[in-house]
């Protein structure tokens, strides 16, 4: 059976664990997560995940409350790895391999970050999920996806959204907005498409990674992608 991607780095948002909820973790949303990336496992795709920890705490948002910014990222990053430790139980109860790694040493939960220990992660099959941002604050976890993408080779990267791609405007505000099925990394520049913030995608620009925008909540898009069937928006 061909696939089109061997190696992901799938980004995850911490908001989108929210589900329904108006913050933390919702169980069914980490149920389906792992029933989706159980699907594309099964092909022998090798996977890495950057999970968000913006369902918990942004650090964008702490200076609103008078929490310094680089004291609320490291604030955000601990938050996304609450999140990695919920994903990683609901993958290995689905009897999938994982790995949680911080970029922050935290022993006792979470291997520290060593490129080439997650290469060989990855190779034997097992997921990696990278937490904890970079660990340097003033980065996004978009930044993250784009540097580990790099640093592990990926294939691409799969940005999962609430939305079914890229579009000219919100399509949550417009329902006139219209999507793009593939769209250039200039165009996206000149068009001020939001799609990743612009350190993380000037990384992929530069390093030739593909990203592809797709909605991870519809049942079958992780699949459909991973054996090259059009759905979401891809930028290269």
């Amino acid at each position: 059976m061909a696939i089109k991607y061997k190696r992901l780095l799938l980004k995850l948002s911490g908001e989108s664990l929210m589900g329904d909820k108006p913050f933390g973790i919702s169980q069914e949303r980490l149920e389906h997560y792992a029933i989706e990336i159980k699907s594309i496992m099964s092909l022998g795709v090798e996977l890495a995940i950057v999970i968000g920890g913006g369902n918990i705490f942004r650090g964008l948002d702490a200076e609103k409350s008078g929490i310094e910014r680089a004291q609320g990222d490291y604030m955000g990053m601990l938050a996304t790895c609450i999140n990695g430790l919920a994903l990683q139980s609901t993958l290995e109860a689905h009897g999938m391999y994982t790995r949680l790694v911080s970029a922050i040493e935290m022993r006792e939960i979470a291997e520290p970050y060593i490129r080439r220990r997650a290469v060989r992660h990855i190779e034997k099959g097992r997921i990696v999920i990278f937490s904890a941002g970079t660990g340097s604050p003033y980065f996004t976890t978009d930044s993250a996806a784009a540097l580990r993408a790099n640093e592990i080779n990926a294939d691409v990267i799969l940005k999962g959204t609430r939305v079914n791609g890229i579009y000219n405007a919100d399509p949550e505000k417009d329902d006139s907005a219209i999507m793009f099925n593939e769209i250039s990394f200039e165009k996206v520049i000149r068009l001020g498409l939001k799609v990743m913030d612009m350190t993380a995608f000037t990384m992929c620009q530069e390093n030739n990674v593909p990203i592809v925008v797709f909605n991870i909540n519809q049942s079958g898009n992780l699949r459909k992608l991973v054996m090259g069937e059009k759905t979401g928006t891809t930028v290269n």
